[in-house]
């Protein structure tokens, strides 16, 4: 994982908190976009296809706190578009970590190197590189030459500067698993602080609609690009529980709210990935107005049939690793597993603290019951 120790506790005591509280629906990480523009045009995404008077909107700093506050999640994730291109994404960032929210700013890269100056290292700040393969294969998904290159440049700047850098890598129909296993070795050279990944979501307004996998596709595709990940030392930023789902190796519904999305138009139903409800003025609105049975792979809705991206099944996997004292340890012993640098992960899953809880909870639960 590439939270800092401070970052992990802050995320763990927020889980246990909920789970000891009995909270059925709590976010892990609010997905924001403050702004929709941004400097490329990448063939899988939907977020660039607004008209130039969306492009154009920005949420102010105060409006992105008043969000955080009320939404509550540990984690922000800041997204768009490109977030380097808002005039006020360093005051945004400082507020957060003062409020000791763990940040991932998410950028394409291409102007961080100039903008490095405007943020500082810190416990509760990430920069999230998209790389969506090696060279070849991420400027063909961006749709432009030299931008792996310029990534590169980025990420090693940033990591001699001190900052924690992690990437951002989505999958799509054709791509070689034996390819991504060179490039998690690559990034591991790099020396970034863990990875994510995850196949894409056909977005509707994506320009081309022939590159997304279907449900059964990307569990053979991950089974073959992940097979002896534990032993390779990659460092994901997932739970293994979530790595496993991916590989089909175990079987989750959809959790819509654990990464709820905030964005120019308000909060986003029923997710980050879909508009189908339109938004809500607020987070209690869109937590206890949505109709949540319409959604997730139980419900049969089409849009969710090929769905297996992290913003809806992380917190799934999440859920159930908090769920019982005996899925906490195999967590535990789960990540005890993992080879190679895990120092930050174990920091995360050997804390006693919540075991203890969890145990008095269960007490108190079977106190109850009798």
């Amino acid at each position: 994982m590439p939270m800092s120790t401070t970052a992990q506790l802050s995320v763990f005591k927020y889980l246990a908190a909920q789970r000891l509280k009995g909270v059925e629906k709590y976010p892990i990480v609010m997905m924001l976009e403050p702004l929709f523009a941004c400097n490329l045009e990448c063939a899988g995404c939907g977020k660039i296809q607004y008209p130039t008077d969306i492009l154009r909107k920005r949420l102010t700093p105060e409006e992105v706190f008043e969000s955080v506050a009320e939404c509550g999640a540990p984690v922000v994730s800041i997204a768009g578009g490109e977030p380097l291109i808002h005039p006020e994404i360093d005051k945004i960032v400082d507020g957060l970590a003062a409020r000791g929210k763990v940040i991932y700013l998410c950028t394409n890269a291409i102007l961080l190197e100039k903008n490095l100056h405007r943020f500082k290292p810190s416990p509760y700040l990430i920069f999230s590189i998209h790389l969506d393969g090696v060279e070849k294969t991420h400027d063909r998904m961006v749709c432009r030459k030299g931008v792996y290159k310029t990534a590169v440049s980025a990420i090693k700047l940033a990591k001699s500067q001190g900052f924690m850098v992690m990437t951002n890598s989505t999958i799509f129909q054709g791509e070689d698993a034996q390819e991504f296993r060179r490039f998690f070795d690559e990034n591991m050279a790099l020396g970034v602080d863990g990875m994510m990944i995850s196949p894409g979501y056909a977005y509707e307004k994506a320009p081309q609609q022939d590159i997304f996998l279907k449900h059964e596709q990307t569990k053979a595709w991950f089974r073959e690009a992940l097979k002896d990940w534990r032993d390779k030392g990659w460092a994901f930023n997932h739970s293994p529980f979530y790595m496993d789902f991916l590989e089909g190796k175990r079987d989750y519904d959809c959790t819509p709210w654990g990464n709820p999305l905030r964005n120019v138009f308000g909060w986003q139903r029923p997710c980050y990935l879909q508009n189908e409800g339109g938004y809500a003025r607020t987070y209690h609105e869109l937590l206890e107005s949505t109709d949540w049975s319409k959604y997730g792979h139980a419900s049969g809705n089409p849009k969710c049939a090929n769905c297996m991206t992290h913003c809806g099944f992380e917190p799934s996997s999440v859920a159930e690793a908090f769920s019982t004292l005996s899925k906490f340890i195999e967590l535990v012993r789960d990540f005890a597993t993992i080879k190679g640098p895990k120092k930050a992960q174990l920091a995360y899953a050997r804390n006693g603290a919540y075991e203890e809880q969890l145990r008095n909870a269960e007490k108190t639960t079977a106190g109850a019951k009798r």
